[in-house]
């Protein structure tokens, strides 16, 4: 099969009515190498990467309420910087860049994605408007 490895999808094919940043970046947790008093921040297999995560709401209206919130991932050397808030939101939106998607089965047996993305940034508004200037890169587990 052609297919391996994660596989690169779109922003708008992730989330066609967008999302909101509901969450701190935090560095994401390597479990097998951190003990009681080392935290140890985990790699990305692939690129060597630190990666770093941030729960985000999908703005989706037909996506059920436990599965509106996931887990980005984002595959980066130092921690992003998400887009600043825009007034009069409860929450601040954001766009991802370089999106991959690599399916597996939960730990219930049922089929999940895990999203990593290499870029965090504001929402374009209208065409040929210029990205946010922040710190690049970004991923995401959607159970």
């Amino acid at each position: 099969m052609a297919l391996q490895g994660p596989i690169p999808v779109t922003f708008d094919m992730v989330f066609p009515h967008g999302c909101y940043i509901v969450g701190e970046v935090e560095p994401v947790k390597d479990f097998d190498a951190s003990t009681n008093g080392r935290f140890v921040q985990s790699r990305d297999k692939s690129t060597g990467e630190p990666m770093w995560q941030v729960a985000v709401m999908d703005a989706d209206p037909t996506v059920k309420p436990g599965q509106k919130t996931v887990a980005v991932k984002i595959l980066t050397p130092v921690q992003p910087v998400p887009p600043a808030p825009m007034p009069g939101l409860p929450f601040t939106p954001v766009e991802f860049d370089h999106i991959t998607v690599t399916p597996y089965v939960n730990g219930t047996g049922r089929l999940a994605y895990s999203i990593k993305v290499r870029a965090m940034r504001a929402p374009r508004t209208g065409s040929g408007a210029a990205p946010a200037k922040t710190p690049a890169t970004a991923g995401k587990d959607v159970a």
